[in-house]
């Protein structure tokens, strides 16, 4: 009997081994170092060959048959499958025919990410080199996870990466910290993914019992730690209550002026608003209690506790996904920096604790190998969240971060790796754009909503069948991520797919540099290694490191600028106007933007549903991957979404456990399984993202249609945080749920679309 053939691999949850049997079936195991393998890996054996593979090229028949331009068609009508040669061809002389007529402006490079924890066959860095190599294409800026922050924290601390790429390791919180005051909480369930993976999971086990004692201001007590105290908050409210802890310490005293005063600018204006001289509002724990549902007594004990030791004030990522985004982040600095203790061990400012596994880890901050992408010769490009937008209004002008810019008339999107029907808000509104352009293609593994709103549909392999460098943002880790299967059906991956349209483009030796796939792990490796060698660490050569399977990550010393800037605000500032963190910025000011003027400041939001409905990330798989894997179906009720709401909430609805519901408002519904939990704050429910999108007639609404598997996002608002960041606002919205009482639907987000051969 053969010997069992393990290979390491890695994927955005953990580093693990994997084998594949004579049949294609695929058994995983953990790496041997982590201490707390994600579940996510039992997801992976059920993916590869499930039933909604890409198979072989397919093409939308009305496109086929008909030729490019605005279809309400796609999502709706049959595939038919062709040979590679005759797709490539069509697709080449679309690109062609699109850059030639109306420019290179007029094509989206659509890849947002995630399709790969490796960094050669990262969809999005193939697809933008590609793009690039052909005269360059339209593109997106920032991301849907903290997207309104990457806007934000330059303007208050420098750079984005002041705060998101240097934050002190639990191992420093445990040592140093008293007190963390979680805003958001501290949910565990995130903590099992990194982009590029993650090979010892450390932080879950430290966030849900931290050492220290916890404040967890959340409608969830799934955020809250082993014995934190719950703040059961109204969702939306964290800046009101955020004010009113910094009123607190204004008004008694219990700020640290020295800091205010050495460290930062425009804390008088802050200052005022706090005290209610500009707007007539003292900004009092008793304003703040009605509005967040806190005891305006448990808030001023708070703010006394946070001045009595060192304490760290974290917001989560999912804060600012949302109306006014900007704000909670702000004000979480602001309280902070009165406490004075930014840039020291274990205090000041955190953000994103609780929301990505590197956020809190131990490993090296580290320049790891990339594929060059090269310069995009067009410098047009939109706030990622924007993409309904820019293809809807073509022309229009919009605000952003200070510019007036211009949307792009889009005629071909080129979309690899990523799922924008899982990412973006109000699907129903998505789809009409999706019906504008002339020609969308997609690089895709499954029969995904996004797949099955293209024109031309490209099989590309999974992470298991090709060879990858694998490493995440603070791993410990590089791993040679082995092929596990061959590729199934006939999938071929981005690189492969991409040199053949170049050659057919007259730029393949621009785009592939003359090297294999494998040719460039190895150039990659040796770029890195050469570079390492050169701040003095040693490496194996690459067939050493592909023979090991992986490698210890050196460490690296670091130097974070908060902390270099807390040592010497003169001769070490931040790259702000001022030098120094700025809780009132001039520059904002001089925006003039409504939804975020100069300094952190509550704004209202109306309330439009019954019940505040919060559209989080599931704990069941990484945003929509491994839907189809066995940990995310074993969640479904009824196969179904599962959505918690509070016993009262349901019991007034008629709706009972494991019952199907219909969530809706007026953007659209979908159906969800009941779960009934007293975790979750009266008046709030919990439907996650990821299911995939089904959108079917709703038996109930003939004249309407609903998503029969539960996707969050036909309810959810497609508006930015704001006019400065143009940021993603989906992570709340309102609604209403009622028992579902039609016909029930069969789910047939798991199944192909028709299929016919050419």
């Amino acid at each position: 009997m053969p010997t069992e053939r393990w290979v390491p691999t890695t994927a955005h949850w953990g580093a693990y081994r994997a084998t594949a049997d004579a049949d294609g079936g695929v058994r995983v195991r953990p790496h041997p170092d982590d201490p707390a393998p994600s579940p996510l890996l039992d997801n992976v054996p059920g993916i590869a060959r499930h039933d909604t593979r890409v198979m072989r090229p397919a093409i939308r028949r009305g496109w086929l048959t008909g030729g490019p331009g605005p279809s309400s068609q796609r999502g709706r009508d049959e595939f038919v499958e062709v040979e590679w040669d005759t797709a490539l061809d069509l697709v080449a002389a679309q690109l062609d025919r699109v850059r030639v007529e109306s420019g290179n402006e007029a094509i989206f490079g659509g890849s947002y990410g995630w399709g790969s924890a490796g960094r050669f066959h990262h969809a999005q860095s193939q697809l933008h080199r590609f793009l690039n190599t052909i005269g360059g294409y339209a593109s997106s800026r920032n991301n849907y996870s903290f997207g309104t922050s990457q806007v934000l924290l330059p303007h208050v601390v420098g750079s984005s990466a002041a705060v998101l790429g240097y934050a002190d390791s639990w191992a420093t919180v445990r040592e140093h910290t008293d007190l963390i005051v979680a805003f958001g909480g501290l949910p565990t369930k995130n903590l099992s993914v990194s982009p590029g993976g993650v090979t010892r999971h450390t932080s879950a086990a430290a966030a849900a019992d931290p050492g220290v004692a916890v404040a967890s201001i959340s409608p969830l007590t799934a955020d809250v730690p082993a014995g934190g105290r719950w703040y059961s908050i109204e969702p939306g409210t964290d800046v009101a209550m955020q004010l009113a802890l910094a009123q607190v310490l204004l008004a008694e005293d219990l700020h640290d002026t020295d800091f205010l005063s050495r460290c930062c600018t425009g804390f008088d204006v802050f200052a005022d608003y706090l005290r209610g001289e500009t707007d007539g509002v003292p900004k009092t724990p008793e304003w703040a209690a009605p509005i967040c549902g806190i005891a305006a007594d448990d808030i001023r004990e708070l703010a006394r506790r946070m001045a009595s030791g060192r304490t760290l004030v974290t917001v989560t990522w999912s804060l600012q996904r949302a109306r006014g985004g900007e704000q909670p982040v702000w004000a979480g600095i602001a309280l902070a920096a009165m406490l004075g203790q930014i840039g020291s061990p274990g205090g000041g400012f955190g953000h994103g604790y609780g929301s990505m596994a590197d956020v809190g880890d131990e490993g090296p901050v580290l320049w790891l190998p990339t594929l060059p992408q090269g310069p995009n010769p067009v410098g047009t490009f939109i706030p990622v969240a924007r993409i309904a937008d820019m293809l809807l209004n073509p022309g229009a002008q919009y605000d952003y971060n200070g510019q007036r810019l211009t949307y792009p008339d889009i005629r071909l999107v080129h979309w690899a790796g990523g799922n924008p029907f899982h990412h973006h808000q109000d699907l129903n509104r998505l789809r009409r754009a999706f019906a504008r352009p002339e020609t969308v293609v997609v690089h895709e593994t499954h029969w995904t909503a996004t797949a099955r709103h293209a024109d031309v549909v490209l099989p590309a392999t999974t992470t298991l069948e090709r060879e990858d460098l694998g490493a995440g943002r603070r791993d410990t880790h590089l791993t040679a991520m082995h092929r596990v299967l061959d590729p199934v059906g006939e999938a071929r991956d981005d690189f492969n797919i991409l040199s053949g349209l170049a050659d057919r483009l007259g730029v393949r030796q621009r785009f592939t540099e003359g090297r294999s796939a494998r040719g460039w792990l190895e150039h990659l490796y040796d770029q890195w290694r050469d570079q390492l060698r050169a701040q003095g660490h040693e490496l194996p050569d690459f067939d050493t490191f592909w023979a090991d399977g992986e490698l210890r990550l050196p460490a690296m010393p670091e130097n974070p600028p908060l902390v270099r800037f807390r040592k010497d605000p003169e001769g070490d500032p931040l790259h702000t106007p001022s030098g120094r963190i700025e809780l009132h910025s001039p520059k904002v000011e001089s925006f003039g933007y409504d939804d975020c003027p100069g300094h952190p400041v509550w704004l209202p939001q109306e309330r439009r549903g019954p019940l505040h409905l919060i559209a989080n990330q599931p704990p069941t798989r990484l945003h929509g991957q491994g839907d189809v894997g066995a940990v995310s179906r074993e969640s479904k009720v009824a196969g179904r979404e599962p959505i918690t709401l509070h016993p009262d909430d349901a019991a007034a609805r008629g709706i009972t456990e494991g019952s199907v519901v219909r969530v809706f408002n007026d953007r659209g519904s979908c159906l969800a399984g009941a779960r009934l939990s007293e975790r979750v704050r009266p008046g709030v429910a919990v439907l996650p993202t990821g299911a995939w999108f089904d959108p079917q007639p709703d038996p109930m609404h003939p004249d309407q249609e609903l998503c029969a598997h539960g996707n969050p996002n036909v309810l959810t608002e497609d508006v930015p945080a704001s006019r400065l960041s143009q940021g993603c606002a989906g992570q709340r919205t309102h609604v209403d749920v009622e028992p579902f009482t039609g016909p029930l639907p069969e789910v047939a987000a798991h199944t192909p679309p028709p299929l016919h051969r050419a």
